[in-house]
């Protein structure tokens, strides 16, 4: 198993997967048939059902499939989506109702009261970013926290305006193809019907527990008699359900500009919200071009600002590039992209909204290899250095947790879309009336503090401003090759994601793995402020330890870098195009999707 030095796993699955795809591509026959049993197996059980990931089957983390793939990080919404690709959906209808599923299922990393970023590259070439990011209301300032960094976090004035909804149902209108009642319905009906708490969604509840008993909403759906939900117990959000359902009906203007909006902006300002109708009606989803790059003879999209992930993937990639392969393979490699990853974090606060700033400049220099490469001469390969080394002006911000949905459709068109509602469950509170749960977007902002000791001031390029988006690290991504689809990758993990989702195209296009040992490999992660750098060491819920290795840690430690083992890191969803074979006069190309098992998730595919 090519992974095996850089991962330690407990007896599982796992090997036995890793082993097989690593002769796959010499034994084309046993792909087909491979390939026809594991259709076969899931067909029998794909119906929208409401059980968790929990079980066994949660290491069946690959899946190889000749029509379509849909990766998540929960096995419901997977099977929701492509059973709406079965039905002759396209990618971006199965991403409409994957992530619905996911908002329901998963409330305390994603859903229709947060945000989204979703990349489309259809089958002929085109490719349009979706902006469905949070704003800040109009009744935002830039001074309204006061220093308080608390307000910022979670509550009532850390929500901003959620735009999931909004660009979801624009994504559709522009290139859906089933009925908009038909996307929605499979949500509607796990969240009146109910579900089961998977062990990954009871850790978040776990850790959120005090915030979740305090407020009345959250109470009524997670917790009985005063008492957490336990993994498997079954969970209902019906008003969510009854908002569904208006909204399968009426389209997104209940949502925005009807008795749900109404509703939700009633709940909100009984906490002290200002969250108010008129912001609702004002949002807008922004349809950008997607930044685009050629790397190690690749050319990746990615997700433009206000993210700030793209960006920063693609100006950490040319860094390492310059090395070549085996100069980013080994320890050197990872002591490498550590200092690669500083320069992109400290570069990266310069960004901000593009409707407020002109970061074109920005944008320019990330993209650019004559940057990276004057930045690499700064890179020494025995030693590390203090954050002011790698020129930052500002200091970072600590965007939180996300869910991430990559797919890939029958006429190989192609989504990325990483959603949020930014920390656990959001702001803590979920509207009684309509049953959403809003996000604490607004901490993604930078909130003017003095600065003391050597910590950098904030940014202000990312100040809150009415109407404005938060800088954000999510980094949905597709990589093709000679202008043919080759991967759909993206992670979830707040700050960390720009590190997870380029440690994956590392491992699979530089380094030579397999996608399910790209993604099961061991990461590390840096973000400039603190000056650690924090590496998986940690059992997951599902009884799985991933660990770097010690020889690794020791290399790293005689360089300098100051450790610090992290019970967590990113959760990516990956879906490659390869493995082509001839089947009579057609030329097939088959799709291998995996789903991260750190959070349980199984991919679905046929």
């Amino acid at each position: 198993m090519q992974c095996s030095s850089s991962l330690r796993t407990t007896p599982s699955k796992f090997l036995v997967a890793a082993a097989r795809t690593s002769s796959l591509c010499s034994l084309v026959a046993v792909l087909i048939l491979f390939s026809t049993l594991l259709t076969l197996s899931h067909a029998s059980s794909y119906g929208e059902d409401q059980r968790g990931s929990e079980g066994a089957n949660h290491r069946s983390s690959e899946v190889v499939a000749a029509s379509g793939v849909v990766a998540t990080d929960d096995r419901r919404c997977s099977r929701i989506g492509m059973n709406i690709l079965r039905e002759g959906g396209n990618a971006v209808d199965a991403a409409v109702g994957a992530a619905l599923c996911l908002g329901v299922v998963s409330p305390a990393s994603s859903g229709i009261g947060g945000g989204a970023f979703m990349l489309i590259r259809q089958a002929n070439g085109e490719a349009q970013a979706f902006d469905m990011r949070e704003t800040a209301p109009m009744r935002a300032s830039k001074d309204m926290y006061a220093g308080n960094a608390t307000l910022k976090s979670s509550g009532p004035l850390s929500i901003g305006v959620p735009g999931e909804l909004a660009g979801l149902h624009k994504a559709w209108e522009q290139h859906g193809r089933l009925s908009w009642k038909r996307l929605v319905r499979p949500a509607e009906r796990l969240a009146r019907r109910g579900f089961k708490i998977s062990p990954y969604l009871h850790m978040q509840m776990l850790k959120t527990q005090s915030g979740i008993l305090a407020d009345e909403g959250l109470r009524h759906i997670f917790a009985s008699d005063g008492t957490l939900l336990q993994p498997g117990d079954t969970c209902y959000n019906k008003k969510l359900a009854d908002t569904l359902r208006k909204i399968s009906k009426y389209g997104v203007k209940a949502f925005y500009n009807g008795s749900i909006a109404h509703n939700l902006v009633g709940d909100v300002q009984k906490h002290g919200g200002i969250l108010t109708v008129e912001d609702l009606r004002r949002y807008q989803v922004k349809i950008r071009e997607p930044i685009s790059s050629k790397v190690l003879g690749y050319k990746i999209l990615g997700m433009p600002p206000p993210s700030s992930g793209g960006t920063s993937m693609i100006l950490t990639l040319n860094i390492l590039t310059q090395y070549g392969v085996q100069g980013i393979s080994g320890p050197i490699g990872i002591h490498r992209l550590i200092e690669a990853l500083k320069h992109a974090l400290a570069v990266r606060m310069n960004l901000g909204d593009p409707d407020f700033l002109n970061v074109s400049g920005v944008v320019s220099d990330m993209l650019s290899p004559t940057f990276a490469e004057e930045l690499r001469k700064t890179i020494d390969d025995n030693m590390t250095f203090d954050p002011g080394h790698y020129g930052g002006r500002w200091n970072q911000i600590t965007d939180h947790g996300t869910s991430h949905v990559s797919i890939v459709d029958m006429d190989r068109n192609a989504v990325s879309m990483t959603n949020t509602v930014n920390g656990y469950f959001g702001a803590q509170i979920l509207s009684p009336s309509t049953g959403i749960l809003l996000n604490n977007e607004m901490d993604d902002f930078s909130m003017p503090t003095n600065s003391t000791g050597n910590v950098p001031p904030p940014a202000p390029p990312n100040f809150v401003s009415p109407g404005k988006r938060p800088l954000s690290s999510m980094s949905p991504t597709i990589v093709l090759k000679d202008e043919q689809l080759k991967a759909v990758v993206g992670a979830s993990g707040g700050g960390m994601i720009i590190a997870g989702t380029t440690q994956v195209f590392l491992n699979y296009f530089a380094k030579g793995l397999d996608p399910l040992s790209s993604v099961l490999a061991a990461r590390v992660y840096h973000q400039l402020i603190p000056n650690v750098v924090q590496y998986e060491d940690w059992t997951t819920v599902y009884n799985d330890h991933f660990e770097l290795p010690a020889d690794v840690r020791e290399f790293l430690q005689q360089r300098g870098h100051i450790l610090q083992g992290l019970a967590g890191g990113t959760i990516c969803q990956f879906v490659v195009q390869d493995l082509e074979t001839s089947k009579g006069n057609n030329s097939i190309m088959f799709l291998r999707g995996v789903s991260d098992p750190r959070k349980g998730g199984l991919p679905a595919g046929y």
